[in-house]
C-alpha cells in the first residue's frame, strides 16, 4: 500500500467529516492530522555528517545502525557531498550527506543540497585519534549557518566517536565549549562494532527528536518497542475516535465500507510500525482472523447496530460506542500480536477482551 492509497483515503474520510455536525467534524479532522503527519508525508530521516573522514561512511552506517545484523551495507562508489539513501538490510532506509572532509567548491556543493532538504540531525564523527583542536575548530559548529547553510536553531548535534570512555568525555568537554552548542547538543555517544546499550539509547532518542514525517522510518530501523508502543497508541487514539464520531451518524449501514476501511489502515499501520511491509491485504487478512467485521459475526452485529440507528438519541450514541469499541479492540490485538509477540490465539483473546470493556481514559496502553 503507498502513499497514494493512503492519500485517497485520507481524502475520503475528509470529504466525509466535512458533512457532519460541527461538534462532531472538528475532532474528526483534529484525529486526522497526526496520521497524515506520519504516515501521508512520511519520508526518510535525514542526517549530515561532519568531523574526521579517515572511516569510511559504509562502516560508520553499519556500527550505527546494524551493528548486530547478519547483512550489512556494502561500500558502493557514489557520488559524495550530496545527498544518498543508505538501504539498512531489513530495517529501513535513511538519507545522509558526508560532508566531513568537504572543501572548496564541495562546500557549496553542500550548500546547495542542504538548502534544497535541510538535515534532521547532524553527526560530528571523532576517530578517536585526531586531534579535537583541528577536528572542532573555533567557532566551527557554531558558524556552520555560513559553511553549510545551517540555521542556528535547527537541527540538533550528536556526537560520535570510537575512542574509549575518556575520549568520548574529551569531546563532550570540547562541544560545551563552543558557542551556541549545548542548546542544540543532544548526545554524544560511544560507537563500538558490536553495539552497546549506549548506541540502542541513541536509537530511541534519535525517533523522539526527528520531525514526525521522519518518525516511522527511524521507528522501523531501530526497533524500539517504547517508540513503536508510542506510534501505534496514537493510531489506534485517532481511529477509535473517528470510528466513534462516524458510527454515532444515523446512516444505517452506509458507514460500514468507512469503519472497516479506517480499521484495515490502522492495522496495517501498526504492521508498518513493526518493520514489516504496509499491506491492507495482511492487514484484512489478521482482522478476518480475529473473527472482526466477517462472516456471521459482522452481519449480527451490524445488523444490530442499523436496528439502533432507527431510535434517534440513546440508538446513535450506542452505535458510535459500539463502532469505537471495536476499533480500539481490533488496534489492541493487533499490538499484541505485530509488537508485543503474542500467538494469534492471544491476540484473538486480546481482541475479545478488550471489545467488551471501554477504552481506558486516554486509551492508555502497556510499554
Amino acid at each position: 500500500m503507498n502513499q497514494a492509497t493512503l492519500l485517497q483515503i485520507a481524502e475520503r474520510l475528509e470529504a466525509l467529516a466535512g458533512k457532519l455536525p460541527e461538534k462532531i467534524r472538528r475532532p474528526v479532522l483534529s484525529e486526522l492530522t497526526p496520521l497524515k503527519e506520519l504516515f501521508l508525508r512520511q519520508r526518510r530521516p535525514r542526517f549530515l555528517f561532519v568531523g574526521s573522514s579517515r572511516m569510511p561512511m559504509h562502516r560508520i552506517v553499519n556500527m550505527l545502525f546494524a551493528p548486530n545484523a547478519a547483512e550489512h551495507v556494502n561500500l558502493t562508489l557514489m557520488p559524495v557531498h550530496r545527498w544518498i539513501d543508505w538501504n539498512i538490510p531489513g530495517h529501513g532506509t535513511v538519507s545522509i550527506l558526508d560532508a566531513r572532509d568537504a572543501a572548496g567548491s564541495a562546500v557549496l556543493q553542500v550548500e546547495e543540497d542542504l538548502k534544497r532538504d535541510p538535515a534532521d540531525i547532524i553527526f560530528f564523527f571523532d576517530d578517536g585519534q585526531s586531534d579535537l583542536k583541528d577536528l572542532l575548530v573555533p567557532n566551527f559548529l557554531s558558524h556552520m549557518k555560513y559553511e553549510f547553510g545551517m540555521r542556528l536553531d535547527a537541527p540538533k548535534i550528536i556526537g560520535l566517536s570510537v575512542g574509549p570512555e575518556k575520549r568520548v568525555a574529551q569531546l563532550k568537554q570540547a562541544f560545551d565549549a563552543q558557542p551556541a552548542v549545548p542548546n542544540r547538543l543532544v548526545s554524544v555517544v560511544r560507537l563500538t562494532e558490536n553495539g552497546s546499550a549506549e548506541q540502542q539509547r541513541l536509537m530511541s532518542i534519535l525517533a523522539e527528536e526527528l520531525p514526525n514525517e521522519a518518525k516511522i522510518e527511524m521507528i522501523r530501523i531501530s526497533h524500539d518497542r517504547k517508540a513503536q508502543a508510542h506510534v501505534a497508541k496514537m493510531l489506534i487514539k485517532s481511529a477509535t475516535a473517528i470510528c466513534t464520531a462516524i458510527g454515532a451518524q444515523p446512516i444505517p449501514l452506509a458507514d460500514l465500507p468507512i469503519l472497516t476501511t479506517l480499521q484495515v489502515v490502522m492495522v496495517s499501520g501498526i504492521m508498518y510500525v513493526s518493520g514489516r511491509e504496509r499491506s491492507l491485504r495482511g492487514a484484512t487478512e489478521f482482522i478476518a482472523a480475529l473473527g472482526a467485521n466477517v462472516g456471521v459475526a459482522m452481519l449480527l452485529r451490524e445488523a444490530a447496530r442499523a436496528i439502533l440507528k432507527f431510535f434517534p438519541g440513546w440508538g446513535n450514541v450506542v452505535c458510535g460506542m459500539v463502532a469505537g469499541a471495536g476499533t480500539y479492540a481490533i488496534g489492541r490485538a493487533a499490538t499484541a500480536y505485530f509488537l508485543e509477540g503474542a500467538s494469534l490465539k492471544d491476540a484473538r483473546r486480546t481482541y475479545l477482551r478488550s471489545r467488551k470493556k471501554r477504552a481506558p481514559p486516554g486509551l492508555e496502553m502497556p510499554e
